[in-house]
């Protein structure tokens, strides 16, 4: 194919801290939109009407069913994720009071956005970004825990590790995911100390406790754009990018949403739809609560994480992880192609027990194997108690109160398991 015309040229700070800037050159053929196609109407109204809630609330009934069949079916990984969750305990709870300290007055009340990007950059984070903080974006379930004073967000991208990533689906890519967390929960807290010694008050939002969804800032933060896989496609590390971000008081400058292609560059790629085991991915966008996106389908993405270790396959398989939004940019400018698509080096992967998936080739399952259960574990539970109730022929007192205490039982156990880890600790509901 011929070489394309460059449209514009964006310039980012290197990954690690002292880094050269690089340079991503953009096609002009695939220039379509700073940030990502919305109608903040729309996003108002939903916001307002229908508040978002928590993974960890709205469908509990899946997140204790997808325990279970980890257990079966990756007991290993399982285990991982136990004692996982009870590392990171004390961390989300340090996390979710590290709004409460009330710092001494500033000294300096002028600009302090270098300062912090600085002093991020040093803890670590690959990608820093300012914007306003959107509270359209925040659960329901979590309002009351977010201070209403704090105006500006900092978005904080951490890479988790490469090597262990291209191993998805995998035990060891699963602890590398829970390192990544691990390691965002002690720099953040560190940031936030940083802050507070500046005179100014911060909370945090993540890793495994958020707010709500972060990927919106992230793009008006110009950290990158919203890909086919649902996940924020970063300029250093793709969909790699674990995502956190930090309300605070401190004056500083906003960065602006920017396009860097994404938005054409994955019509043409495609290759996480073409590629996902379950067919959880939509080949066509949509509008959905203002936005417009490809819609993931739960039901066909949740059964093959549950058993397959967290999957992943839609970020090993992005181009834009594996090599770099810089040399995928590169390649098409000078190719018009999309680097590594229809090769195994890009495409490939294996499942355990189902076997080696070369480019062009993909996993056949039952109908039954994406049978599970939706929606919130009680209100199941509550269908479930009517049910029996209403097939019984001779219901008596007897009968009708063993039913009872069984609804009890359950209702119990599932409100214990609230703090249980989602997905490696995604979302997790203390």
């Amino acid at each position: 194919m011929a070489k394309r015309r460059i449209g514009k040229i964006i310039t980012r700070p290197g990954l690690g801290y002292g880094d050269s800037d690089i340079e991503i050159p953009i096609a002009q053929d695939l220039l379509k939109v700073e940030g990502i196609p919305q109608r903040d109407a729309e996003v108002s109204y939903y916001s307002r009407e229908f508040p978002l809630e928590s993974f960890a609330l709205e469908h509990s009934a899946s997140a204790e069913w997808a325990q279970t069949e980890r257990s079966e079916h990756t007991p290993a990984t399982e285990e991982l994720y136990s004692n996982y969750q009870k590392k990171m305990a004390p961390w989300i709870e340090k996390i979710k009071r590290s709004g409460d300290k009330t710092p001494k007055p500033p000294v300096d009340i002028g600009d302090h956005t270098d300062d912090i990007r600085d002093k991020a950059r040093q803890l670590g984070y690959g990608e820093i970004g300012f914007t306003k903080f959107d509270r359209r974006y925040v659960y329901q379930s979590r309002k009351e825990f977010v201070r209403t004073d704090l105006p500006n967000a900092i978005c904080l991208a951490y890479e988790q590790g490469y090597v262990e990533t291209q191993d998805m689906p995998s035990y060891v890519s699963e602890v590398a995911q829970g390192d990544a967390y691990m390691s965002q929960a002690d720099l953040s807290l560190k940031l936030v100390e940083f802050i507070n010694e500046m005179g100014f008050s911060a909370q945090i939002s993540g890793p495994a406790w958020h707010f709500g969804p972060m990927i919106p800032m992230f793009v008006e933060a110009g950290l990158g754009q919203l890909g086919v896989n649902g996940q924020l496609l970063s300029p250093h590390f793709g969909s790699r990018a674990r995502l956190q971000v930090i309300i605070t008081n401190a004056p500083i400058k906003y960065d602006s949403a920017e396009d860097y292609g994404i938005y054409k560059f994955c019509e043409l790629c495609q290759v996480c739809f073409m590629r996902c085991p379950g067919k959880a991915i939509q080949a066509q966008r949509v509008w959905f609560r203002g936005v417009e996106k490809n819609k993931l389908i739960a039901k066909r993405c949740r059964p093959v994480m549950a058993r397959y270790s967290g999957c992943g396959i839609c970020m090993k398989v992005c181009p834009i992880q594996k090599y770099g939004m810089k040399p995928v940019m590169e390649h098409y400018v000078e190719t018009g192609e999309v680097l590594g698509k229809g090769t195994d080096d890009l495409e490939s992967y294996e499942l355990e027990n189902k076997g080696y998936f070369r480019s062009g080739k993909v996993p056949v399952f039952d109908r039954d194997f994406f049978d599970m259960p939706e929606g919130r574990l009680e209100h199941n539970l509550l269908e479930k108690l009517r049910s029996d109730l209403n097939d019984s022929t001779s219901l008596d007192d007897k009968y009708e109160h063993k039913l009872l205490l069984e609804f009890k039982d359950r209702l119990d156990t599932s409100s214990e398991n609230k703090g249980k880890v989602v997905d490696m600790g995604m979302d997790m509901e203390f």
